[in-house]
């Protein structure tokens, strides 16, 4: 079974199955051929990471870029700038970790090649593929400068269904196919970004391997065991905000908004202090062990203040199970729709603006330096029982929201049992910077709880009576993510669902 944002990559990786693959050549063909349709999410210009189960254990893969051996933070607060650039800024650009990660994954789990694997992303790229609604709504947003990077694909997605080829893509993959990494990163790509960066990266930040092989953080909640990245994913959220949740007797009404506010305040506090703790050197297992004693500042009536950057994110995921129940929960990024608004300009491929995690606090831990990863939103998670086998493979979209939409799904299925589709489909709530969204823990009156417009109406009243800020926005908005998640169940067989709020998303099996 496959899940994922765009029905044209669940099909990738189901015909990567009926090949003889496995759920990693599934997942990595899934993956390119979105990174092909969706480059507004995601694409080989982006970061990557992984969760794997071989039948045996979790394994995680971190191919999350690192700062280039030109980076300096000295500089960019000698310019004025006090956060990291947005938009338009090449320094915000890290070593893109996709590809990496792709060979990575690949050489340690892969059974099929590299070639067979990325074949049909090529033929998307090659023949074209029909654009999409939300690919065709977000460069309605850009600017001048940025329509002028993405001019190629500006210039066909003019409608939703119109055909776009991206030839320099399709080169990509073919050099990737054919010599693996080194293809592209010592190919046409790593050289037009060389040149983009200026100094900014070195020969050696584009030869050497990125992506590394990490123990996944792991805890028990909800009668299972649940696994995500360690830092510098912010994934341990998940885990600390779960664990508190289990002891504040949840009602057995999902849709009671007492419900609503016991996750908002789990997530609230475990996630205040989130950007004076993350950064890529930081203690996944302490941090856990520090948001565990927050249990007696939750207030299981009155909504707390708890005020400590954010922001919205774009990015995929998807996940996949085989006929030998191995298991792989990927998630991939741009960070903010398209990224920085630049692209490699011999291939076209846009580039990612993950950079924007760093501090430019001098001594702060996520201080941009060379060789540094910054803080990650992407959060990928996995369940397994008692005996170690594989439950559930989950995940999503939503930038700081993630690890709440994540605690809602983990709640519902393995708490209140619900299908997979019940999950994804109901209604959701996230937290959200009041001013520009991107201030969820700094603003002094604490962030506005978004609420889905098909919520049960009486979260609103009761949430706003117990002290919340809520607003409520239309139902099923990506706003509040794009998630997929695949159930084993206790007869083996297999349960999943995709996400409605990402409009083309699909799950399929065989």
């Amino acid at each position: 079974m496959v899940a994922s944002a765009d029905g044209l990559a669940t099909q990738a990786g189901m015909a990567i199955l009926a090949q003889g693959g496995n759920a990693v050549d599934a997942a990595i063909a899934c993956n390119a051929a979105i990174a092909v349709t969706s480059p507004h999410l995601c694409g080989m210009g982006g970061d990557l990471y992984a969760l794997i189960h071989d039948g045996i254990g979790v394994h995680a893969l971190n191919a999350t870029g690192r700062a280039g051996a030109g980076s300096s933070a000295a500089e960019l607060r000698a310019q004025g700038h006090e956060q990291m650039p947005f938009r338009h800024d090449i320094r915000t650009v890290t070593v893109p970790g996709c590809v990496d990660g792709w060979s990575a994954l690949s050489e340690r789990f892969g059974r099929l090649s590299l070639a067979q694997v990325l074949a049909p992303a090529i033929r998307l790229a090659d023949d074209g593929f029909p654009a999409s609604p939300l690919l065709v709504g977000v460069l309605a947003v850009l600017d001048g400068a940025a329509r002028e990077q993405l001019d190629e694909i500006v210039k066909q997605a003019n409608r939703p269904g119109s055909r776009v080829r991206r030839p320099g893509a399709a080169r990509a993959l073919r050099s990737i196919a054919e010599h693996g990494r080194d293809g592209f990163y010592l190919g046409e790509f790593g050289d037009g970004l060389r040149r983009v960066g200026d100094g900014l990266y070195s020969e050696s930040d584009l030869s050497t391997p990125g992506s590394t092989w990490v123990t996944p953080l792991s805890r028990d909640a909800f009668g299972k065991t649940l696994h995500t990245m360690p830092p510098n994913s912010q994934g341990y959220l998940l885990l600390a905000a779960a664990g508190l949740a289990e002891q504040l007797d949840l009602p057995g009404d999902s849709q009671s908004e007492h419900w609503a506010h016991l996750l908002i305040e789990a997530a609230k506090a475990a996630a205040f202090d989130r950007p004076s703790v993350l950064h890529d050197g930081a203690d996944g297992n302490a941090l856990l062990d520090a948001c565990a004693l927050r249990l007696p500042s939750i207030d299981r009536d009155i909504a707390a203040r708890r005020t400590a950057p954010a922001f919205d994110g774009d990015t995929t995921y998807l996940c996949v199970v085989d006929d030998q129940r191995m298991g792989v929960s990927l998630i991939q990024s741009n960070a903010s729709n398209f990224g920085s608004w630049l692209v490699e300009p011999s291939t076209g491929i846009n580039l990612h603006n993950r950079g924007l995690g760093f501090s430019l606090e001098e001594g702060h831990p996520a201080e941009l330096a060379p060789g540094r990863r910054p803080p990650h939103t992407l959060s990928p998670a996995m369940a397994t029982n008692a005996d170690g086998s594989l439950v559930a493979v989950f995940g999503t979209m939503g930038g700081d929201g993630q690890p709440q939409i994540l605690l809602q799904l983990a709640a519902r299925i393995f708490h209140h049992a619900q299908s997979p589709a019940a999950a994804v489909n109901a209604a959701r709530w996230v937290l959200n910077g009041p001013v520009t969204g991107f201030d969820t823990w700094t603003a002094p009156q604490g962030p506005h709880v978004l609420v889905e417009g098909h919520a049960p109406t009486e979260w609103r009243e009761g949430l706003e009576a117990r002290g919340h800020a809520v607003r409520v926005i239309a139902p099923y908005d990506s706003a509040f993510g794009h998630a997929h998640a695949i159930v084993v169940e206790s007869n083996g067989m297999l349960c999943g669902a995709a996400d409605p709020r990402c409009r083309i998303g699909s799950v399929a099996g065989a």
